[in-house]
């Protein structure tokens, strides 16, 4: 029984050794109440009662893995301000390694501010930098990388459109890991899946397949073929995951495809369960599991996370008892 496997790797395995590269961000949340307009404009003023700072993109999968018991590297782009020192103050406490971040003081870190006034949000503000990296700055993040894809036993790409994967690096990194015989598994962004060229599994969601793929809206088992077998033909990949929302997922590849229907019996908020299934994906084949199997967990832990309200993690321990449930 999967359960039964699962039981097995927390007991007798060393955690295995994951390194995420991705867009890093910070959510960062004001908190306050509106009880009247300013006389300046037609807007709301708050007044702030509280602030507080989670991690997004790829620092959110690494907490991810780290909550289901990975050892952990991190890679990626900050700026040189306090929400970098704040990011990696974060990851150093919960034991993630961040030597393998690299600054660039040309740019801000990518911060997502949401001002709200109690549960409704008026404004969100977005401090970023979508430029792709100077040649010296990927130069600086591929030396720095060299180790962390020798000593990992998986390597995911958490890609957010902020402007780290560029196609030349990601070719790059993809031909780099590769060479040393490492899996690639990557949470796609954008429309030119041709730069994840090589890579074993690619996860992106229904809307995104259909808007890479060109081929029309994914609605059907047919739909999701012919999307499918576009982006094989670019990027050679092994795997497409392809997440269905309260569907559950489809796991295709160029012979044909497996539904895994959702396991949720209930959702209060989606954010973050995208992470969380290629968090768990990643954790179980790197532990050993066949993508069917991993999958089927991912399924469980992202059924356990959007149960609850806000980005989420989960544990193994959850999600046997979701498995039990």
């Amino acid at each position: 029984m999967l359960k039964d496997k699962v039981h097995a790797i927390q007991q007798t395995q060393k955690p295995p050794a994951i390194l995420v590269i991705g867009d890093l961000m910070i959510d960062h949340y004001v908190w306050g109440d509106a009880t009247r307009l300013s006389p300046e404009a037609p807007v709301p003023i708050v007044n702030v009662k509280n602030e507080s700072t989670t991690l997004g993109g790829a620092a959110n999968v690494a907490q991810n893995l780290v909550a289901l018991g990975a050892r952990v590297s991190l890679a990626g782009i900050v700026g040189d301000d306090t929400f970098a020192l704040q990011l990696k103050e974060i990851m150093a406490n919960e034991g993630i390694a961040t030597d393998a971040i690299v600054t660039d003081k040309q740019r801000p870190t990518t911060v997502k501010t949401r001002v709200l006034a109690g549960s409704h949000q008026l404004v969100r503000v977005d401090r970023e930098v979508t430029d792709a990296l100077s040649a010296v700055l990927e130069e600086e993040l591929v030396e720095k990388l060299s180790h962390y894809i020798n000593e990992a036993d998986i390597i995911l790409f958490s890609d957010y459109g902020k402007g780290l994967f560029s196609a030349e690096l990601t070719h790059r990194l993809i031909r780099l890991a590769k060479s040393k015989y490492k899996k690639v598994i990557v949470d796609p962004k954008g429309l030119d899946y041709a730069k994840y060229k090589g890579a074993f599994i690619i996860k992106p969601n229904r809307k995104e397949l259909a808007e890479a793929a060109k081929t029309g809206a994914v609605k059907t088992v047919e739909d999701l073929q012919r999307a499918a077998k576009v982006i094989f033909k670019q990027t050679e990949a092994e795997y497409l995951v392809v997440t269905l929302s309260e569907e559950g997922m489809v796991i295709v590849d160029e012979i044909g495809y497996q539904l895994l229907p959702v396991k949720a019996t209930a959702v209060f908020d989606v954010t973050g369960a995208g992470d969380t299934v290629l968090a768990t994906m990643a954790y179980f084949i790197a532990s050993g599991l066949n993508i069917e199997e991993s999958c089927e967990l991912a399924n469980h832990a992202a059924a356990i996370v959007i149960r609850r309200v806000g980005s989420a993690t989960t544990t193994i321990d959850e999600i046997i008892a979701d498995i039990e449930g």
